[in-house]
């Protein structure tokens, strides 16, 4: 299971500490205010049911009193129901033969034995508050107050308050977030520097006054990348000393292998032989050199200049020994890029190259746009890269597990880490696709070539 991001526990620590928060101050809001509003209204309730007591007792002063007329002179509103219990009957205001069945066993057992008490129940899913009182040994008033008003008010509060809380995690969560912005910030910027780092951009440094909390940070990562940059300036202008030094005697053993290369007829099979692999590994480490002398100063930027693609395209593959046909025509006439044609050239000069040694050939050379940047795309026949490959195929001195059964391997290994260098200065890329009905598509993207 993947983990989450920092930010992500980060807001939903922030969201779950509010929302625990909201939801205990609204749970203790809510008790608070249920058991003062029921306290409050059984307090009234007992008054009340005092002075409908003292009612009923001095209309029940008789020798045949009308009990149903004396219950019906009390004012009990729409929500309370009076019963009175006398002499083993029950009476009530009105025909409500259920009435009785709201009043507790306990509670009747509690007032007939002299007493007075209050309980809780619920008629009919609604809450009531009952109460009962002895007027006599033979009498007692019970009076059942319904409710429903303060159950919904309480329903509304329960709403309302949880509302309240899921609006404060919501907050919680938005705080959360916004403190991940701002905290993560210098890290962005780090990563920012960092990306700039992989790609080639050396003089990516962070400002030590933007966060001076990361000061340390912002130093030991300045120190680095300058470390990083004076070791790649020493490995630069070591290839080119060595590309260089070398270049002079390379030449000497070329021209001293081309003379025996020349008179090989007059040698015997074997030392004629021997002359012709002299000439090929001369010819390969010359190649090499120019090569790594190509890679040195590939860390220059790229020199823009309006060039037809085209027509530079058609020149290089001619310049191969290729077919010109293999470029296929521009969608548009008169067409120009703004790109560093030396380096355009050995883009397409390095793809074909690969393309004959490695991928059977090329089949199809395309020049377009998309967007302001320009595409170069070489398909060869081969038997295309593997995907675990095209990660690495780039790295310098680096040949696909597939080389050997894509051609020879008499290459330098530089040529496609030429490419990506160069695709590089021009701010691009270059990767290597699948081409629809086989073989490898290499795609080299220039942005800003379109004007």
């Amino acid at each position: 299971m993947k983990k989450a991001g920092l930010r992500t526990r980060v807001v939903a620590g922030f969201a779950a500490g509010a929302l625990a928060l909201s939801a205990s101050m609204a749970f203790i809001s809510y008790e608070l205010t249920r058991g003062s509003l029921l306290a409050g209204r059984e307090r009234a309730m007992i008054r009340a049911t005092a002075y409908d007591a003292r009612i009923i007792t001095a209309g029940l002063d008789g020798e045949r009193p009308d009990v149903v007329a004396v219950l019906k002179s009390l004012d009990t509103g729409g929500n309370r129901r009076t019963l009175l219990r006398r002499d083993g009957g029950w009476y009530t205001r009105n025909a409500d033969p259920g009435a009785a069945d709201a009043v507790p066993a306990g509670l009747q057992r509690l007032v007939e034995q002299g007493g007075q008490g209050a309980q809780w129940v619920r008629v009919d899913g609604v809450p009531a508050l009952v109460i009962g009182v002895s007027l006599s040994p033979t009498t007692a008033l019970y009076e059942i107050d319904y409710l429903r008003e303060l159950d919904q008010t309480l329903r509304t509060l329960a709403w309302v308050l949880g509302l309240v809380a899921a609006a404060v995690a919501a907050a919680g969560a938005g705080l959360g977030w916004y403190a991940t912005r701002y905290v993560l910030r210098p890290l962005r910027s780090v990563a920012d520097a960092a990306q700039g780092i992989t790609d080639g951009d050396l003089s990516a440094r962070l400002d030590p006054a933007t966060e001076p909390d990361l000061a340390r940070l912002t130093e030991s990562f300045n120190g680095m990348v300058d470390q990083l940059a004076r070791r790649h300036e020493r490995d630069r202008r070591f290839a080119a000393d060595v590309s260089h030094e070398l270049r002079s005697p390379l030449q000497t053993l070329a021209a001293s292998a081309s003379v025996l290369h020349r008179r090989r007829a007059h040698l015997d099979e074997r030392t004629a032989l021997a002359a012709g692999l002299v000439v090929e590994e001369i010819g390969r480490f010359q190649q090499l050199v120019d090569d790594l002398l190509e890679l040195a100063r590939s860390d220059q930027p790229a020199r823009r200049a309006p060039v037809d693609p085209h027509d530079l395209a058609r020149r290089v593959v001619e310049g191969q020994g290729l077919d010109a046909g293999l470029v296929e025509p521009a969608a548009e006439d008169g067409v120009r890029w703004l790109v560093d044609r030396r380096r355009v050239e050995q883009i397409l000069a390095n793809l074909l190259d690969n393309a004959v040694r490695h991928g059977g050939g090329p089949v199809a050379v395309r020049l377009t746009s998309v967007g302001g940047t320009g595409r170069v795309e070489v398909d060869d026949e081969g038997p295309g890269v593997r995907p675990d490959d095209r990660l690495v195929i780039f790295d310098r001195f680096v040949r696909g597990r597939s080389a050997g059964a894509r051609g020879g391997g008499d290459g330098t290994g530089l040529g496609l880490s030429l490419v990506a260098r160069h695709a590089a200065a021009h701010g691009g890329r270059v990767v290597v696709l699948d081409r629809p009905g086989g073989g490898a598509r290499f795609r080299v993207e220039l942005p800003g070539a379109v004007p």
